[in-house]
């Protein structure tokens, strides 16, 4: 068994490795990059398995990749790193500008996309012959329907779009993956519970989690504000942002609210009101660079774990037909989640030409969604709903990250 520090050594040297023959050979944006290489090395150690079965490397490999709790690692680990470095740089003015398109899109938005799914998949199970309760295909719902705001943040570095339409897709990322943990815990405990549902306390969970993690945040972000106002030493500085994110993270998980929703307000704080008023130009400098070092180290280790957790998630060929079935589905429900509330709210405001059709293709899944259907208690549904979650969020990083900028050009600068 590897050692804690052996398997971190492990991962950044994959990740320097395949990082470096990314830039110098197959020149895609560099997440995407890391994925497909990934997949391509899990494949060929597949592939070497088979055609010699004695080789032991890839049960060598896999054995490795199997040490690593991907749940814990990204939910209860990286993320809130990642949350709190992407907020950093999201216009807090233009947020607020767009705050009823993103409020909505982020918490209806995802309960129509949870049912939209869940029904779609449930009938889709069906139709293979698999008797999957309607209650965990709403809980799969659940968990793919938020957009991954790692994966859109990474996908829009590489994408020029107006910049009132990127605040909509960032900040609709930013928050609705907590709306969408939040959802899936309820819905969770109501399938594991045997389905008996009681509203009032869902919507107190929902309440505790949502709102009690956005006032967590942004108590503990003034806080800190005020107390980097004080001082000027950007190694101090940056120290109480790391410290920021960590006992708030962890406090509120504590505390039973939200804790990607509690970093996601306190970087935004950071960002905005303690870089214009509690920085000098040189601590300013100092912590943004320090934060993308950590956003790009953190998203590259985990853009390649994503690729090699196929080594270790038992994908049933049966299950395939389900699977490439639902890619569709959840691209629909996304299409109808983002075009009720645009159609709603054009009566009130404009829109950028190509909103729909960007946000849609934009949507990106990514490892929140693989995190939370390997959380899944075991039961019978697990498997199908892996194998489903896996295949549309290699989709969604790979075809849509990939296409998204000549989507772009197409309905937007046209």
């Amino acid at each position: 068994m590897l050692s804690l520090f052996e398997i971190s050594a492990f991962l950044l040297v994959l990740s320097a490795a395949f990082g470096w023959l990314n830039v110098r050979v197959v020149k895609l944006p560099h997440t995407i990059g890391l994925l497909l290489m990934a997949l391509a090395a899990s494949g060929c150690l597949i592939v070497l398995d088979l055609v010699v079965p004695n080789s032991n490397v890839k049960e060598t490999v896999a054995a490795a990749v199997g040490q690593i709790d991907f749940f814990e690692a990204l939910m209860n680990g990286m993320l809130a790193f990642l949350l709190f470095a992407g907020a950093l740089h999201v216009d807090l003015g233009l947020l607020r500008e767009k705050k009823w398109v993103i409020g909505i899109m982020a918490t209806f938005g995802v309960l129509i996309s949870t049912f939209i799914v869940g029904a779609g998949f449930w009938g889709a199970a069906r139709l293979f012959g698999l008797d999957m309760p309607f209650i965990w295909a709403l809980v799969f719902g659940s968990l793919i329907s938020p957009t991954d705001p790692v994966a859109v943040l990474s996908l829009l570095k590489s994408v020029r779009i107006p910049e009132s339409l990127e605040v909509k897709i960032a900040g609709e990322s930013l928050f609705n993956d907590g709306v969408g943990v939040v959802v899936f815990t309820i819905l969770v405990a109501l399938a594991a519970g045997g389905g008996h549902f009681d509203l009032a306390h869902a919507g107190e969970i929902f309440v505790t989690e949502a709102v009690g993690g956005a006032v967590i945040g942004l108590v503990a972000g003034f806080v800190t504000v005020r107390a980097m106002r004080a001082i000027d030493n950007y190694s101090v500085e940056i120290l109480l942002t790391l410290a920021l994110v960590t006992a708030l993270y962890a406090t509120a998980q504590r505390l039973h609210m939200s804790g990607p929703i509690a970093v996601v307000v306190a970087g935004l704080l950071i960002g905005n009101r303690g870089a214009d008023t509690a920085m000098s130009e040189e601590t300013r400098a100092h912590l943004f660079q320090f934060w993308e070092v950590i956003d790009e180290l953190l998203n590259s280790v985990l853009f390649l774990l994503i690729g090699l957790e196929v080594l270790v998630i038992t994908i049933d060929p049966s299950l395939a037909g389900l699977a490439v079935l639902t890619i569709p589905l959840v691209l629909a429900a996304r299409f109808i989640a983002v075009s009720v509330p645009i159609a709603l709210l054009s009566l009130r405001e404009t829109f950028t030409p190509g909103s729909v059709p960007v946000l849609t293709w934009g949507g990106v899944r990514g490892g929140i969604s693989v995190a939370l259907a390997l959380s899944l208690p075991v039961v019978p549904e697990k498997a199908p709903i892996i194998v489903a979650t896996y295949l549309v969020v290699i989709f969604s990083i790979i075809v849509q990250g990939l296409t998204i900028r000549s989507l772009v050009r197409r309905v937007v600068f046209s």
